[in-house]
């Protein structure tokens, strides 16, 4: 006997430290045209469990810049929903609860390495290429006579244990994906100074909220397999996941500030309308021939995944100025 196939429900959940771009934007229309194409329910979470970097008002104008560029939730932080809180920094205790689940089953060890180490294993969503070497291991060993030596000077954070195996997935973007589960490394699962980290907030969260299909940026890629490791050791549900390709700047690097105002609430400022930005989104994503104004719900019947790019998009200036509308 089949068993029914799950409800589709996707979702997109920036992080409030920083303006949202037309990078988020692209990534926010393409898993909402995605949800929407299908039926399902949409979902915004902000995942503001770096509470360092992240900051209130950017969560505001998040929402704000979202609907004015044209999308929708069914769910989210100012619309409630079955599966909230869908912020972050209010769900800490179902990370705890995770983590407890995780140490009775010996998944977890303590690290003492340098705070250096530990930073490098930000919580905040750029995937692993941000963290440099992977780990060696090197606390992996330690005996408990070891630890509770340690613990006196300070405290550790803790990492997951990635056991080498081979790991096959199909990206619906990417394509087949292989390789080594434990290729990056041991991976902190909270930090030292007891905050969780985004592997595995993200896991429960998506988990808990019942997601089917992520469709993320391509940065985040890499961090799939650690996330597939740790839904397997919580006994929970992966979602389907697809990687758009990132924006690249005329200099060849990720688009950021310095390439212009590329923010959304820069080309509000500007007067451009919400409809040339998601028109020229649509036109960049390979969907429509020209860069003509459009609002989401036009773009539903355009969607098509297949068509979708799979390599680094360059922003050039002459793209640039069809954003602007020059």
């Amino acid at each position: 006997m089949s068993q029914d196939p799950l409800p589709v429900r996707g979702r997109f959940a920036p992080t409030p430290s920083g303006e949202l771009h037309i990078g988020n934007a692209w990534a926010a229309l393409l898993s909402w045209l995605q949800i929407r194409s299908l039926g399902g329910t949409f979902v915004l979470r902000m995942e503001d469990i770096d509470i360092q970097r992240s900051r209130p008002h950017l969560a505001r104008q998040i929402i704000d810049d979202l609907y004015w560029l044209g999308l929708d939730w069914d769910e989210g932080p100012d619309v409630g929903g079955p599966y909230g809180p869908y912020t972050q920094s209010k769900r800490l205790n179902y990370y705890e609860h995770a983590l407890k689940q995780l140490e009775r089953q010996g998944y977890l060890y303590p690290c003492f390495c340098s705070r250096a180490d530990l930073l490098a294993a930000a919580s905040a969503p750029h995937g692993l290429s941000s963290e440099g070497p992977a780990y060696p291991g090197t606390c992996r060993q330690l005996t408990a006579d070891d630890i509770a030596l340690k613990k006196r000077a300070k405290q550790p954070s803790l990492r997951f244990k990635a056991e080498h195996q081979a790991l096959v997935f199909q990206d619906g973007i990417a394509g087949r994906q292989e390789c080594d589960a434990a290729g990056g490394g041991d991976f902190i699962v909270r930090r030292a100074d007891g905050m969780f980290s985004y592997q595995l907030a993200v896991v429960v969260d998506d988990d808990m909220m019942r997601i089917s299909h992520v469709l993320r940026g391509m940065d985040l890629l890499d961090s799939v397999p650690r996330q597939l490791m740790l839904y397997k050791a919580l006994d929970m549900h992966a979602p389907a996941f697809a990687h758009v390709p990132l924006f690249m700047g005329p200099d060849g690097k990720r688009l950021a500030k310095r390439h212009g105002g590329t923010s959304l609430a820069a080309l509000r400022e500007a007067g451009t309308a919400p409809e040339r930005i998601v028109g020229w989104l649509m036109w960049v994503a390979g969907l429509t021939e020209h860069p003509e104004p459009l609002k989401p719900e036009e773009c539903i019947p355009l969607f098509n995944m297949d068509k979708l790019p799979t390599k680094p998009i360059l922003i050039t200036d002459e793209k640039l100025h069809g954003l602007h509308g020059h």
